[in-house]
């Protein structure tokens, strides 16, 4: 690994981290890539049943996983949120926008048929801008 990426892993990591063999951070230059974060922490996912909730334990994880790299939400230029159902698209967006709603990232927002768990509602991207 070269000093210009660096790559984290979850202090919590999901089973699908090291089954997969993904990092759930990647800095590289001046971007730190969060790659799909869902409501799990460990083996527990938060919210169960409510989108809402899981958005918020999902922004939360990555949120996390920006932190080890002095980042914070401030430093947030893009999200992607993955809905599995249309419906909870304003509870998704009231979780997004109680955390971003003064930094305004460009947002995807998406709803697909389904996740590697069938408990998961919501999974989230973010792309974060470091300076210097």
């Amino acid at each position: 690994m070269t000093e210009a990426v660096r790559r984290a892993q979850s202090p919590e990591p999901t089973p699908w981290e090291e089954e997969i063999g993904f990092a759930r951070a990647v800095a590289a230059g001046d971007r730190v890539l969060v790659g799909g974060t869902t409501a799990f922490r460990g083996g527990v996912l938060a919210g169960e049943g409510d989108p809402y909730e899981q958005a918020r334990a999902a922004i939360g994880n990555a949120l996390r996983a920006i932190e080890e790299f002095g980042l914070g939400p401030d430093s947030v230029i893009r999200t992607r949120l993955y809905l599995t159902h249309r419906r909870d698209v304003d509870a998704v967006g009231r979780a997004h926008q109680e955390v971003f709603g003064a930094v305004r990232p460009v947002t995807t927002l998406v709803v697909v048929e389904g996740f590697v768990d069938p408990r998961i509602l919501v999974e989230v991207e973010l792309e974060a801008y470091r300076a210097g």
